[in-house]
């Protein structure tokens, strides 16, 4: 199965610029709208995915629309195949090795971190949440060997500016109940 080898996230403080956002890169350009939705605490992410030309003019037109209502954006073009993926839905694990952990206040940020962890070392994303039902905070949680989810946070917070990073963890040995929790 092909993968759009391009991602681009714009972040808004208006909903209602937000649709409309949409419907102009929807429009401007052969992309994928990925995601298109509300997130807490009453802002909006466009997600689109896509061949790097056509979502890089998408993304143009996007900030183009949303104005003073951006709040970030970021384009990323060979986004790691994990990525898009865990943020749809939890991965399917076979067991849990060290956990890793980042969390920030920003959505766009913590996709630029979780592309940036799965490019530095071997391990698994598990999940990445945004914003919704976290007060506007996003994390991406990771499984692999401990040396690997060492080396992924670190390419993840240095991903990040310092400012956006609320917390990055690392759990060596987890309980055997936290695969209950976090699968």
């Amino acid at each position: 199965m092909a993968r759009d080898p391009a991602i681009g996230v714009l972040e808004l403080n208006s909903i209602a610029r937000g649709i409309i956002s949409t419907d102009a890169m929807a429009k401007a350009a052969p992309v994928n709208i990925a995601l298109s939705q509300t997130i807490c605490p009453g802002k909006y992410i466009v997600m689109i995915t896509g061949d790097e030309d056509p979502v890089r003019e998408s993304m143009a037109i996007g900030r183009h629309y949303a104005g003073n209502y951006l709040v970030a954006d970021i384009l990323i073009p060979n986004i790691h195949e994990q990525v898009v993926p865990a943020i749809s839905a939890v991965q399917t694990l076979d067991g849990l090795d060290s956990v890793g952990i980042i969390e920030t206040f920003s959505v766009a940020g913590t996709i630029l971190a979780a592309d940036a962890a799965c490019k530095a070392a071997g391990i698994k994303l598990i999940e990445v949440r945004l914003a919704n039902g976290l007060g506007g905070k996003a994390y991406f949680t990771m499984s692999g060997e401990q040396a690997d989810v060492e080396a992924s946070i670190a390419a993840g917070v240095e991903a990040l500016e310092p400012a956006m990073l609320v917390r990055s963890e690392i759990i060596p040995a987890p309980h055997a109940d936290m695969s209950e929790i976090l699968l």
